[in-house]
Order: C-alpha cells, then structure tokens, then sequence
C-alpha cells in the first residue's frame, strides 16, 4: 500500500498549485474526487461479488450434504421397512384371520351406483307459479329488506 502522510499530501497538493495552476485546480482536484469515489464504489461492489459467490458456494456444499443426508435416511427407512414387512409375512403366513373359515365369514352384497344426478336439475318451476305461490326468487341483503319494508311516513 501507498503511506499516504499529510506531509506528503501537501507536497503533492503545492506541485498540482504549481503545475496546474490557480484557476483550474479547483475543477481538477472535483474531477480526482469524482474519480476516486467512482473507483472506491468499484472495488466494493468487486468485493460483495466475491463475497457472494463465496456464499453460494458455501450454500450448495450445505445443500449437497443435506440431500445426501436425506438420502441415507430414505435409504435406511426402506430398508427397515422391507424388513419389518418380511417379518410380518413369515409371522402371519398360515393365520385365519379372526379364527374363522372362510365359508363362516357373512356375504356383503356388491356395491351398487344408485344411478341419481343429483347435480343435475331434473324439473324446473316455472316463474309464473313461484310468483303466484309468493316464492322468494331473489336474495335481499338486510339493508334492501329494510328499506322495502320500512313504513312510509305520510304528511298530515
């Protein structure tokens, strides 16, 4: 790195006053400044990016090794399984269940449909007999049934 001192600042900053002169060093040193900070943001934004790339690859060896770890487990519940079922079929060869002969079992009848669409309207009323029977054909909310039905008020 560059040691940078105020000793060596001012000596830079009295040959720039000398070199450049007065009148443009103003516009020079904003210039600088604007460049600098341009390069400061640079070299940030340069190392976020490392940082996250270190990140995602911190990420997928995590993942790698929790999907391995998921796998074992998979593999050792099937295995457990496959054993607990050979166990269950060489203890169970061979038992009636319940004790009872299959001839002594009652017979269920098959399942039948029952054949009803009963999603599907069949018969529709018509308009004319439900407004002649005073069948409701349309849905109020509170407040339009109150206003229908709220006593008018006559002038005297």
């Amino acid at each position: 790195m560059i040691d940078l001192g105020i000793s060596k600042l001012a000596l830079i900053g009295a040959v720039a006053l000398v070199v450049i002169g007065p009148e443009k060093l103003p516009r020079v040193a904003r210039t600088v400044g604007t460049l600098l900070g341009k390069a400061q943001r640079y070299v940030a934004d340069v190392k976020a990016e490392v940082n996250r790339s270190m990140d995602l690859d911190e990420l997928r060896k995590m993942k790698d090794t929790v999907t391995s770890a998921a796998h074992d487990v998979q593999s050792s519940i099937r295995q457990a399984g496959a054993e607990v079922e050979q166990n269950w079929n060489s203890v169970t060869t061979g038992i009636n269940p319940g004790g009872y002969d299959s001839a002594m079992l009652p017979e269920y009848p098959a399942y039948r449909h029952p054949k009803k669409k009963f999603r599907l309207k069949q018969q529709a009323v018509p308009q004319w007999y439900k407004s002649r029977a005073g069948v409701r054909t349309k849905v109020l909310s509170g407040s339009a049934r109150v206003a229908r039905y709220r006593p008018k008020i006559r002038p005297l």
